[in-house]
């Protein structure tokens, strides 16, 4: 009959589960192992000694800002970090609520007893055998004078603290994914300056062993436009390394180091926005966490102070108690049940100065939100007025690229009729790549300069439409390439 009814119970499990497989699959809910692989498909692999992930990022995907962002607050560490600190602080202010839940003990034991005394007085030895079955004890606090609800309120200050924490790590880690990104673009375009300039220096090259083989150059020319051409191949692997390490880098900050190889679509670019100084100083009084957490900490400091000043103070609960136990296990029993009105022990001179103490600490605190918030206005100015500089001299540089431009030109063009020294044609070529250089380095410290004023508010910033002066210089640059 048993086995009988345990097959009828497999029978009824298999069917349910293939009927629960059916309605998943007809609502769509069937999982795909490649959407949704197993966690031991996206541990790092080896996988002709490269380390890889799989299952969980696609190989060769195309990235963005925007998707380096997502991937940053995904999976960096610090982000996780400050995560759980944020839960932990939560169950911490209920560990102090439990002070008002009810306390449970039970309590068994042996006791063999020599009663010493009686044994001198009557001239015999009195022992005997104490057993406890069993004695269980339940406490009840009543009230404590307001102790537990200084202790939480000041948990919950923590809590808000570390949740002010996980904001400011957000922050960071945001301002340093997009530093690395903006690195990393910066990294490109030099690779691609350099590239140009092997090219260009090639073509000097070839033209140079020209006109020497028909005379028209001395065999120096060539050894010049050699030497120049090794120059620039040794440019370009500085370049090439300086992309891979920018690579790497942002990896690192992105919190997934052994990612596939990847694809960026994006450029330097100038995107401009409009904020004023007084505007960006009234955002971050609303928007930055260290500010926020500045000023828990100067609240937690003055409950703390309260806290101390109750140290004098009683606590009264209800305790009742049943025992059972004796000469043997169920020989006796006995209860209680009272209401106590428990004083602590009180040492004046320690706790007056623990009152001194807590007092000074508040004040401290009270110090230290001022030093934060004048620190976050001075580093607002200084990424405010950096973004003004940066701004100012993106104008500059594009003058400069197209000026070096056309120099570089009109020098080629009389090198190519023979009018042009060597040295001439490599000064008017390195004063062009140079140009080029402070260009893109002119747009990543501007953006550079962007992400650090957001982050000094703690608030993203909309850009403008861009201008047609950098997109005048962008169409340049391509024609030339």
């Amino acid at each position: 009959m048993l086995k009988k009814l345990i097959i009828l119970i497999l029978i009824i499990n298999i069917g349910l589960t293939v009927q629960a497989e059916q309605v998943s699959q007809a609502f769509g809910n069937s999982i795909n192992p490649k959407e949704f692989p197993r966690a031991d498909e996206v541990l790092p692999k080896k996988v002709d000694d490269k380390v890889i992930i799989e299952g969980s990022v696609k190989k060769n995907i195309d990235l963005t800002l925007e998707r380096c962002l997502e991937i940053a607050l995904g999976n960096n560490p610090q982000i996780n970090a400050a995560f759980h600190d944020v839960l932990a602080s939560d169950a911490k202010i209920k560990q102090v609520w439990s002070n008002y839940f009810p306390q449970f003990s039970w309590q068994t034991g042996y006791t063999r007893i020599r009663q010493l005394q009686l044994s001198d007085a009557l001239g015999q030895n009195l022992t005997f055998n104490y057993f406890i079955l069993g004695q269980i004890t339940l406490q009840q606090m009543l009230y404590d004078f307001g102790v537990t609800q200084n202790q939480a309120t000041i948990r919950r200050l923590e809590y808000e603290g570390m949740k002010s924490t996980l904001s400011e790590t957000i922050n960071n880690v945001i301002y340093q994914t997009k530093e690395a990104y903006f690195n990393l673009l910066y990294s490109y375009e030099k690779k691609r300056v350099a590239q140009t300039t092997v090219s260009q220096y090639t073509m000097f090259y070839d033209q140079a062993k020209a006109f020497y083989e028909i005379g028209l150059n001395p065999k120096v020319d060539v050894t010049i436009a050699e030497s120049n051409l090794s120059n620039a191949k040794l440019q370009l692997i500085q370049a090439s390394n300086a992309v891979n390490l920018a690579i790497a880098k942002l990896n690192n900050v992105m919190g997934v180091p052994f990612i596939d190889a990847y694809n960026v679509q994006e450029r330097l670019r100038y995107e401009p926005i409009d904020i004023t100084l007084d505007g960006a100083v009234d955002i971050a009084r609303d928007a930055r966490p260290d500010l926020k957490l500045a000023e828990t900490k100067v609240e937690t400091a003055k409950q703390t102070l309260k806290l101390v000043k109750k140290s004098y103070f009683p606590t009264l609960s209800i305790e009742g108690q049943y025992q059972l136990g004796g000469k043997s296990w169920t020989s006796n029993y006995g209860y209680n049940l009272g209401g106590y009105l428990n004083f602590p022990t009180v040492n004046g001179m320690l706790i007056r100065n623990e009152i001194k103490e807590a007092r000074y600490l508040y004040d401290k605190e009270l110090a230290n939100a001022q030093y934060t918030q004048n620190q976050i206005y001075l580093e607002i100015q200084n990424a405010y007025l950096t973004l003004v500089e940066k701004k100012n001299q993106i104008p500059v540089a594009i003058l400069q690229v197209k000026q070096a431009k056309e120099n570089y030109e009109l020098s080629y063009g009389r090198y190519r009729v023979g009018e042009a020294d060597p040295i001439e044609l490599k000064e008017a070529q390195t004063t062009y790549q140079t140009a080029q250089l402070n260009y893109y380095g002119a747009l990543y410290e501007y953006n550079s300069a962007k992400a650090a004023l957001e982050k000094a508010i703690g608030k993203n910033l909309v850009s403008k439409a861009d201008e047609d002066i950098e997109l005048e210089l962008d169409e340049d640059i391509k024609a030339e390439k």
